[in-house]
């Protein structure tokens, strides 16, 4: 009987996963693996909430194998030595994984690919599972990857995306290849009281309900704070229990400004990737550097403090701070809101808030969340690196009756309509009645300051 191994990693699904269906396809029998490393632990990667959501993920990928004759084993250690172990357990002859983009994902690649190739195995790496378009399927001229977001999209939206493939029917696994007990989210301590369930049943439940009821209106609606109209799949693509390039197929079905519009938004994702993988110490360095003197973190604690408790004084930060506190996720414009007041209003180095964000967030992805946040700093690909978001403004606009303030900041509950945006404009007696913050500083100060470590007029 010939084995493969299926190493599972950022892709938690049956459905449209061209590793298992390639293993199936040259063997009479695979390992679905999956390799806990304590090596990300001591990264600070292993949040509380990934970890629960993992545990989630993990245990429905198990039960959709088992309804298909199979199950999944689990091991902890390192990834090489595992596969080793289970490959000479079960004389399995090759491995099938998808392709990385982070500096761990690489190094993992090329550590396994060299061990295998000493045993006289072959590692098959599969491009287009995590992504819809790899890396490095579209360059421009005289680079290997694109700096700036239009002309990728144009390239991209050119560009065919592969078949989606079925879920397979059978999956036969090895009666005695052991593995460990599967994760439970219950084990995990510290989690986010709200933090979403995860696994590819729970994904694929959300993507046809958003189909039904979302999809269409997301162009219009994707920034309304308060309306909590996106479609909060980022948690499944980062796990992969959803694939990008089924979920590219599906929405360009529909043909609808709003999917289009979705689509885009995938093709954001795409974007991060291929700069990562091109460029990996973006994961910690900047993109493009430019010259900042950041405010130390001793000089900055206390800013930072209430920035990341959601105690700044400026509601619709604070809003979008606890929500990420709350849930493990935040809606994308509190994202892009709350990363321009910590680095250009604040002046504080992006790397903070990124760590903060990476601690906390369910969805938390390096190429998209390390790269956002550049991007919001301006020492990422944004053509515009100076632009500064005003909070107040962005609130009305985004907010205009200040639902989304009222409901993560409850102490604001009682000011109505776009007033619970500036409640230090409330007369003397009326502010002492609201137990909440004034603003650590003036936003104009807050600019000034900006401008001039970026020597600008």
């Amino acid at each position: 009987m010939t084995v493969s191994v299926v190493l599972f990693t950022s892709d938690l699904r049956v459905h449209d996963h061209p590793p298992l269906r390639a293993a199936l396809a040259r063997a009479d029998a695979v390992v679905p693996l999956f390799v806990r490393d304590p090596a990300i632990d001591g990264t600070g990667f292993a949040g509380p909430n990934r970890q629960a959501f993992l545990a989630d993920c993990l245990t429905d990928l198990d039960r959709r194998l088992r309804d298909r004759g199979g199950r999944l084993v689990v091991r902890t250690g390192d990834p090489v030595a595992e596969v080793r172990a289970v490959m000479e357990a079960t004389d399995a002859d090759e491995v099938h994984m998808a392709a990385g983009v982070s500096r761990y994902a690489q190094s993992r690649e090329r550590r396994l690919r060299e061990a295998l190739e000493a045993d006289g195995h072959r590692l098959h790496v599969h491009d287009a599972v995590i992504t819809a378009l790899p890396p490095g399927a579209v360059t421009p001229t005289n680079s290997d990857h694109f700096a700036v977001f239009t002309p990728y999209l144009r390239r991209w939206s050119a560009q065919g995306v592969r078949a989606v493939l079925g879920a397979p029917r059978t999956v036969r696994v090895p009666d005695h290849v052991r593995s460990e007990r599967l994760p439970a989210r219950d084990d995990i301590t510290g989690t986010s009281p709200g933090l979403a369930h995860g696994g590819e049943s729970e994904g694929r439940k959300r993507w046809k309900a958003w189909l039904r009821g979302g999809i269409d209106r997301y162009g219009e609606r994707h920034d309304d704070l308060a309306g909590d109209a996106t479609s909060k799949l980022s948690p499944h693509l980062h796990f992969g229990t959803l694939s990008c390039a089924e979920l590219v197929h599906h929405a360009r079905a529909r043909a609808t400004p709003g999917a289009e519009d979705f689509v885009r938004q995938l093709c954001w994702r795409d974007f991060h990737h291929q700069v990562l993988a091109a460029r990996p110490r973006t994961a910690s360095a900047d993109y493009r550097t430019r010259g900042d003197r950041w405010r130390s973190q001793e000089s900055a604690a206390q800013d930072i403090r209430a920035w990341r408790e959601g105690r700044t004084g400026y509601p619709i930060i604070d809003a979008a701070m606890r929500q990420l506190l709350h849930e493990g996720w935040m809606h994308n414009r509190g994202r892009l809101l709350t990363a321009s007041f910590l680095t250009k209003t604040l002046y504080v180095d992006w790397r903070v808030g990124a760590r903060h964000f990476q601690r906390l967030l369910v969805d938390g992805d390096i190429a998209n969340n390390q790269l956002n946040w550049q991007w919001m700093a301006g020492t990422g690909t944004d053509s515009r690196p100076n632009r500064v978001l005003n909070p107040v403004l962005q609130a009305k606009r985004y907010d205009p009756d200040g639902a989304y303030v009222r409901r993560w900041v409850p102490e604001l509950a009682g000011l109505p309509g776009a007033a619970v945006h500036e409640p230090w404009k409330l007369p003397g007696k009326e502010r002492e009645r609201y137990d909440y913050p004034e603003p650590l500083l003036e936003l104009a100060d807050g600019l000034g300051r900006f401008k001039r470590a970026r020597g600008i007029d």
